[in-house]
């Protein structure tokens, strides 16, 4: 099958979709915006890139000529876009059919409300496309929310390779706590760090002599205000920026840690894939009670959900898990048991591929009539 794929060529996602699909002998073409050319994370040389003229917001309206122009070279049996606020806007504009129309997190839960004009292009992207696709079923709701009607969406959740994400015996000294996710305002880290703070000072007075470490992997816009706040806490010397590292080099990473811990405080946080993937090492989660982990966890089965922007709550969990081997592992297993379940990769790409083919299959009854 020959698809489409508009998208951001710089975001994992991006690149796990594609490759996924390309490694299935799948014709692949991925277009994109100037300004999201693929980044460390590399594309299957199979996949074909089309790097569009235009960067920025108004990419998203000035490329619409060369995209209609590639569309019709390359003849796609599928056209899947990715995001349904830019690249939503993007497909419009080209007036690309079929579209298939994936939705993410931030594009329906925070771009609607940011003006009543972006809620009327977010409906009209929704309206535009044939079929809607969302990682989760809470966001889902949320695009029936913003349509104020029930739709027929496609769950096609984001899962992990079970194959690379899965439990390494590593020797783990001293004992660590650990995150894996971009260091901006809606991941919520600074909460992981003063949770952190609770649970040293509370071991301090209860005269622990092994002191824990906090292992943060990620770059974005906070770091610097990150570090100085580790620095007015005095947890220099225990909290620990990794810096960002390659999808592949995720796994070795989680399975360093004892305890996983996310911090998200947005609900366009619609998909826990973090949670996921250390669910799928074995290693318990502690996690913030917003939509997407919510759907992937189970409270006191595979870990902890705690409210969002509490310290005091993330570190109370980090001292039971720490003090509990037996309950850390039994966490482990049943997170793994439920991704092995729910968000195996392969099964998740087998879904989509699923959509693909009733679009072209529809497509094909379309054009049989049409004749």
């Amino acid at each position: 099958m020959r698809i489409l794929f508009l998208s951001a060529a710089s975001n994992i996602h991006t690149v796990r979709w594609v490759n996924a699909l390309a490694g299935r002998g799948h014709d692949v073409h991925l277009a994109y915006n100037a300004d999201h050319v693929p980044a460390m994370d590399q594309i299957n040389k199979e996949v074909q890139l089309h790097q569009l003229k235009y960067s920025g917001l108004l990419g998203y309206y000035l490329n619409a000529v060369q995209l209609a122009r590639l569309c019709k070279k390359i003849n796609p049996d599928v056209i899947n876009c990715h995001y349904a606020s830019g690249y939503g806007t993007l497909s419009r504009m080209a007036k690309l059919k079929p579209l298939i129309l994936s939705v993410w997190g931030s594009d329906v839960y925070d771009f609607p409300y940011e003006g009543k004009w972006k809620m009327r292009i977010l409906q009209k992207n929704i309206c535009y496309a044939n079929k809607i696709a969302s990682t989760s079923y809470s966001m889902a709701k949320q695009v029936e929310k913003v349509m104020e009607r029930n739709m027929n969406i496609t769950i096609t959740p984001f899962g992990v390779d079970t194959n690379l994400f899965k439990p390494v015996d590593i020797q783990k000294e001293p004992f660590v706590f650990g995150t894996v996710k971009t260091l901006s305002e809606k991941y919520g880290i600074e909460y992981i760090i003063r949770g952190f703070k609770i649970l040293l000072d509370r071991i301090e007075e209860e005269g622990f002599r092994d002191c824990p470490v906090l292992e943060i992997y990620g770059k974005g816009d906070l770091e610097e205000e990150l570090i100085n706040l580790c620095k007015e806490l005095n947890l220099a010397d225990k909290v620990f920026f990794k810096g960002y590292i390659p999808n592949n080099e995720v796994p070795q990473a989680i399975n360093r840690m004892d305890v996983f811990c996310v911090g998200s405080v947005n609900e366009s946080e619609s998909f826990g894939v973090a949670a996921v993937e250390a669910m799928a090492c074995e290693v318990p989660v502690i996690a913030t009670d917003v939509s997407g982990f919510k759907e992937v966890m189970i409270h006191g089965e595979t870990g902890y959900l705690v409210p969002k922007k509490n310290a005091a709550a993330i570190g109370e969990k980090m001292y039971e898990l720490m003090l509990d081997e037996k309950l850390r592992k039994r966490f482990g297993r049943n997170g793994r048991k439920r991704v092995l379940e729910c968000y195996a990769w392969k099964q998740n790409v087998t879904l989509m591929e699923e959509l693909y083919h009733t679009m072209w299959t529809d497509r094909k009854m379309s054009n049989k009539y049409a004749n």
